[in-house]
């Protein structure tokens, strides 16, 4: 038996009962928090793009974007609420293998969801299901897949998003196999898009590649059932390195999922440990008598946020330099802080000057060693051991409540907020994801 069909048989064989509450647990906070990001972001100029090039097309008005009245169809609808999820760079993380789970997956489960009218227990399954199985995908060929420069959200989600297609569509054991295969055909995704619109479009895409994928083999169309570790296949082609015991190794005793990690701060993870620190050192010392703040950091840190100069809200989440410039002058690191005119404000460009990350093999992703240099010598060191949101530090559900009610205020009425945040925290007692989405019409 090949490892793909392995895979396929361990996906069909878990049931909802099979999955430790625990993991359900996570599952609707992992909901939440995607909802809350997507919606947020709803209405920034590149998802307006979207939206404004289907609505060109004059597609069928089957499924619902979150956060506006518009419906659009199935296709068009998991790209833009994906794309929407991760606008913000806010969404949920793997710190592992920095992947984000639910961006191409959420999707798929929303508009299968409303299209089919799927019970809440169903969905949850396949969510968990298909973020379980990019995350395992993902463990087989990091660092190697990530250092050739795929942006993994999507390169691996695409499996994520085929997977639960392929659950809610009740597609048999040959066809899941061939709707992994189709998705995998379609994995892509460079990392060299990082501080531009194309980043969030790619988990968006892999959702869209995913749904597409599940809807065709329904169909009868064909393709490989071997995309995992064919010659040729997924696990070959794109990672020089990978270890494909990875992929089913502890099924349903270890869950992946677990490891999901909701973001406090709109940007990549690697740079919560320095956001903490800075907003610590702020505390410390004033503005105007700084002179150097030194962040030990891990070597992915600059890696992906090495942008000295960044010019536009985008460029300032993966630049090191603005991040730890407006922790410590405004406190956060919230997606205001993220606006293009923060970015080249003259206060922040002085200040970023300031930020001297080294980086050093032996820092773990979410820790840093921070030291804050006064001009008259006086010097302070403050130690992250584990960034807040990290799985061992993680957001309260209070705190995951209050992201959601910042980032969704303009949009949805308080009385819509209240009744988003209690469905979705019971999402499993209802009969489908239609109340959820009956409020936010």
């Amino acid at each position: 038996m090949t490892i793909t069909f392995e895979l396929v048989d361990k996906i069909l064989n878990t049931s909802y009962e099979d999955i430790p509450e625990s993991v359900r647990i996570h599952a609707k906070k992992s909901l939440f928090n995607w909802l809350g990001v997507t919606i947020g972001a709803i209405n920034h100029p590149s998802i307006q793009m979207m939206i404004d090039m289907v609505e060109e097309l004059e597609s069928a008005p089957q499924v619902t974007v979150l956060g506006r009245k518009a419906k659009v169809d199935m296709l068009s609808a998991v790209l833009i609420n994906g794309a929407s999820s991760h606008v913000f760079d806010y969404d949920d993380t793997h710190l592992d293998t920095i992947l984000h789970p639910s961006g191409p997956v959420a999707p798929i489960v929303f508009a299968l969801g409303e299209k089919f009218g799927f019970s809440t227990k169903d969905l949850i399954r396949a969510f968990i299901l298909g973020c379980e199985v990019e995350l395992r995908i993902s463990n087989a060929v990091y660092p190697s897949h990530y250092r050739l420069g795929y942006h993994s959200s999507s390169s691996v989600g695409v499996f994520g998003a085929a997977t639960a297609a392929s659950i809610l569509l009740n597609l048999d054991r040959e066809k899941v196999a061939m709707a992994l295969g189709l998705a995998g055909t379609q994995s892509f995704g460079l990392r060299e898009m990082f501080g531009t619109m194309a980043k969030p479009f790619h988990p968006g895409k892999a959702s869209q590649n995913g749904l597409m994928a599940a809807l065709l083999v329904q169909k009868g169309f064909t393709s490989s059932t071997q995309v995992l570790e064919a010659k040729c296949g997924f696990l070959n082609v794109m990672s020089p390195t990978y270890d494909v015991n990875k992929v089913l190794i502890d099924w349903g005793n270890e869950w992946e999922f677990e490891k999901n990690a909701f973001k406090p701060y709109a940007c990549g993870i690697v740079l919560h440990p320095s956001i903490d620190a800075c907003i610590q050192l702020s505390k410390l010392g004033k503005m105007e008598d700084v002179k150097e703040i030194f962040l030990r950091v891990n070597p992915y840190v600059l890696e992906l946020t090495g942008k000295e100069t960044p010019t536009t809200g985008l460029e300032g989440k993966f630049s090191i330099y603005h991040t730890g410039a407006i922790a410590f002058l405004e406190g956060d690191a919230s997606e205001n802080e993220y606006n293009d005119e923060l970015v080249n404000a003259e206060r922040t460009v002085a200040f970023r000057s300031k930020i001297n990350p080294i980086p050093d093999k032996d820092i773990r992703k979410d820790k840093v060693e921070a030291t804050l240099e006064l001009v008259n010598g006086e010097k302070h060191r403050v130690y992250i051991e584990h960034a807040t949101g990290s799985i061992e530090n993680p957001m309260t559900q209070a705190m995951i409540i209050k992201k959601f009610t910042k980032l969704t205020k303009n949009i949805l009425s308080p009385q819509q907020m209240e009744e988003v945040i209690r469905l979705t925290m019971n999402l499993d007692e209802l009969n489908s994801i239609h109340p959820v989405l009956q409020v936010l019409e």
